[in-house]
């Protein structure tokens, strides 16, 4: 019999996926049709520095300390970096060779950019990649901070709360992300099933975690049928919610962990499904750093901000200009 990889991983799995790894004829398209999702939809809306200048006029300066405005001129920095080094892995003619690493390189310019978002709101700055997208949903996106197509949200993880609010969102929009989207209509209702799949992941998350707790197994039942197993699920799913940097963490999981196989398996036709991915990795974290300094450049005002640019068009070492982002 002839060595498969591909069968080995799929149907006997490994030692963390003892049931078989997802099948990526199946997980590969969604991965990559997630981000063609956001890149229509970016284009759409004009997501870009001077349209969220605009979107940010009712965002007010406000004072901060030196150590808050350097961590907000420090964490936009990085993300720069990230999206410079991305748009350096544009060149690289397999896309295969890129997919992961561009990946790590799209969740921490983003997150990066959350980071600095944070603190020009609250002048604050969180530790763990958690805290940071409760902080950036509490603070921004839940006061309407956020402009879209990154402001899709839930605000719960008991399934009847989000079915019910993603379903209000779609509004009948039936787009499933295993289909590449040609249109807004399309690109809208493949977010929509992003948002959808980030929360029931993290609802299954949650649960395993209740399942090992001592309060779970003071009930001393194998499941949630019971009534007292149910709420105290629902107690602690109530109050979590999901936001676009919760489901960017859940996507650098695809480079890093459960779902690694595919992005690199399958021959000629992986690469032929993963070409221009990288490109649009490369649009969609513009389009966010875009926005993420439009607000930081209310928050801090004119004069610090053209400060910070000039500066960083005089001394940084990667190739992206400030002013490509920022202009």
């Amino acid at each position: 019999m002839s060595f498969s990889l591909y069968k080995r991983l799929t149907t006997t799995g490994t030692l963390s996926e003892l049931e078989g790894v997802p099948d990526p004829r199946f997980a590969l398209p969604s991965t990559i049709n997630w981000m063609r999702s956001l890149v229509i939809l970016c284009q759409e809306k004009e997501v870009n520095f001077d349209n969220a200048r605009s979107f940010y006029n009712g965002v007010t300066k406000h004072s901060f300390n030196e150590h808050q405005e350097n961590t907000v001129f420090e964490q936009l920095l990085f993300g720069l970096h990230q999206l410079s080094g991305l748009m350096a892995l544009q060149s690289i003619s397999n896309n295969a060779d890129i997919s992961r690493i561009g990946i790590v390189a799209w969740y921490y310019g983003i997150y990066h950019a959350c980071s600095a978002m944070i603190t020009a709101q609250s002048g604050t700055m969180q530790e763990t990649h958690a805290g940071t997208a409760k902080a950036w949903d509490n603070q921004l996106s839940l006061r309407g901070l956020v402009m879209e197509p990154f402001a899709l949200r839930v605000s719960s993880l008991v399934k009847t709360v989000y079915e019910s609010e993603i379903a209000a969102l779609k509004a009948g929009n039936d787009f499933v992300l295993t289909t590449r989207p040609t249109s807004a209509d399309d690109a809208y209702g493949g977010c929509c099933s992003y948002l959808s799949g980030t929360a029931k992941w993290s609802k299954w998350n949650v649960e395993q975690e209740i399942l090992g707790s001592k309060e779970f197994k003071a009930l001393d039942v194998p499941d949630f049928r019971t009534k007292d197993a149910r709420l105290l699920r629902d107690a602690r799913l109530t109050g979590k919610t999901i936001s676009f940097l919760h489901q960017a963490y859940r996507y650098r999981g695809k480079a890093n962990y459960r779902e690694a196989f595919f992005l690199g398996y399958g021959g000629a036709r992986t690469e032929k499904l993963l070409s221009g991915y990288a490109d649009d990795l490369g649009e969609v974290l513009a389009a966010f750093l875009s926005m993420a300094g439009a607000f930081c450049s209310k928050r801090l005002g004119k004069d610090l901000w053209a400060s910070f640019i000039e500066d960083v068009e005089g001394s940084r070492a990667f190739s992206i200009s400030a002013t490509e982002v920022w202009k």
